[in-house]
């Protein structure tokens, strides 16, 4: 598990699905949406189930097992 790692993103909004790849902890996009239907993935403290779900700069995204993601 790692420490809270800051990830750069180009534009204003990213989906959870597509945060998960860009940040490398999923390996594709299935794996990302199996992630989140598993109820593993934590946006602000909150259970997120939604692969379209918008993060902003700032958001904080948790993946049990794997560690912290802040959105910059």
């Amino acid at each position: 598990m790692i420490g809270l790692k800051e990830v750069k993103i180009n534009t204003d909004i990213i989906k959870l699905d597509q945060f998960l790849k860009w940040s490398d902890a999923a390996e594709s996009g299935a794996a990302a949406k199996q992630m989140i239907l598993s109820g593993i993935v934590k946006v602000n403290d909150d259970k997120a189930f939604q692969r379209s779900k918008k993060l902003h700069k700032g958001d904080k995204i948790s993946i049990d097992g794997i560690g912290e993601f802040l959105v910059v």
